[in-house]
């Protein structure tokens, strides 16, 4: 897989997160074919990236709870 700059992306919280920016996670949409995640906990640190549809997916199963979190 090619490395992506993340320098310059847009990154945005999830909408579960809570008010005290605690446990959560950022996802930018400054890329077509993978999405990046990353802890907002630490921004300069690590992210993780996923095929697209596989977030989709991923992201679509949490809404329908077919998943336990």
């Amino acid at each position: 897989m090619r490395s992506l700059d993340l320098s310059a992306v847009t990154w945005r919280k999830s909408s579960y997160s809570n008010s005290d920016g605690g446990a959560c996670v950022e996802v930018s949409d400054a890329f077509t074919d993978v999405v990046p995640v990353r802890d907002s906990k630490n921004p300069h640190g690590p992210a993780l990236t996923f095929a697209a549809d596989g977030w989709a997916s991923f992201v679509s199963a949490l809404k329908g709870d077919a998943l336990s979190i």
